[in-house]
This record gives C-alpha cells, structure tokens and sequence, in this order.
C-alpha cells in the first residue's frame, strides 16, 4: 500500500499514541497498554487500554485491535513509543499499516542499540524472525524538537505509510508539554499511573 498522502497537516490532527507499563519479567505474564487519542499536542480526546504478553507476540494485533474497536474513526496516525513492547514483543509496523491503513510513526528518545539488541534476541528460538521485524522497520531518522518552554532537544522516527517529511511535521506539532509528542507522553504517564498508583509528569 501506498504512502498516505496528506494535503495539510492541521495542528490538531489526531493522534492515537500508544505505550506500555512497568512490569516485572520475573513475575508478570501481561503488560497493560494505553493508547492515548489526542489532537496534535493539544488535547486529549478518548483513552483506550489493553495488555500484551510479556516477551510475547501478540503486540502487532493487539495494536490493530485497538484501532478497529476504537469509536474515534478520524485519526490520522498512529504513534508508537518504540517497536518493542513488554520487553520483546515486536510491533510489526508495515503489517499495522496495511490493515488499518492509518500510517505509523516509531519515536524513541535515544537511537537504539541495534547491536544490544540482536544479541538480546539470539535467547529466542524464533530469533531470525524477530530480528527480521527489527531491521524491516528502517533506520530511525533524527528530528529536532522543541516544547512551548523552549526547551530543545532531539528524538528518532522510524514510519510506514508515510513520507518523511510528513512524519517530522506531524511530530514536531504534537511535541509540546516535553520532548517526547504529547500522545505518547501521556499514554507513557497513564500506563505508569496505572500500574504503580503514581507517575511523574516528565515522561
């Protein structure tokens, strides 16, 4: 499927930014996921929740099912808070693109260690699938960001269905309380709340 093309991004174009909770390796078997609708970083318009399987692979279907039992039928994009959810559970963004046909937008605060990670996935026995979800996704591409404080910094994105130019704007609107885009801060703060009764707000 096509990049989406889009003719004008508005500043509160709508978002659903998706993020996962602490959990225990040792202990849990389930991580809670939150996803936040927002517009642009602006306001919150519905929050949805869910799990996944710890080290599992149910996140790619989980996140569509999320989408498809969703009552927000205008969001324009989905914003993942990295690929892997509740330690290993790899999202496989061309497969959410191609079934929900809303693009995908990976952002991460720090670029990642492609290295660590490889060798963390050599303990699975279907390793070669995993770290082949890891490599289709692309490498992450530099954004500069900047909140209403004026503070500056710097995040990385990975998308599907979507130029880049696009997905650096539409990040840059929804980067405004910190410097991470509000969707997924908040989703990020919600999750936390959830399971440890508190979360801080610099997420």
């Amino acid at each position: 499927m096509d990049n989406i093309k889009f003719r004008k991004i508005k500043k509160e174009v709508r978002i659903l930014g998706i993020d996962d909770g602490p959990f225990d390796f040792k202990k849990d078997k389930k991580a809670i996921i939150i996803g936040v609708m927002f517009r642009g970083g602006s306001f919150i318009d519905g929050v949805m929740k869910s799990e996944t399987d710890v080290d599992g692979k149910d996140i790619t279907q989980t996140i569509i099912d999320m989408m498809k039992k969703t009552r927000h039928k205008d969001l324009r994009v989905i914003m993942l808070g990295g690929i892997t959810y509740a330690g290993f559970n790899i999202a496989d963004i061309k497969q959410i693109f191609n079934e929900t046909h809303i693009p995908v937008i990976v952002v991460v605060r720090k670029f990642p260690n492609f290295e660590k990670i490889r060798n963390a996935l050599k303990n699975f026995t279907d390793f070669e699938e995993r770290w082949k979800l890891i490599e289709g996704t692309g490498k992450p591409k530099k954004v500069k960001v900047k909140s209403v404080d004026g503070r500056q910094g710097f995040v990385y994105i990975q998308k599907c269905g979507i130029n880049l130019s696009d997905a650096k704007e539409i990040v840059k609107i929804s980067t405004t309380r910190g410097l991470m885009p509000e969707p997924i801060r908040i989703a990020h703060i919600i999750a936390s709340g959830i399971v440890l009764g508190e979360s801080h707000g610099d997420a």
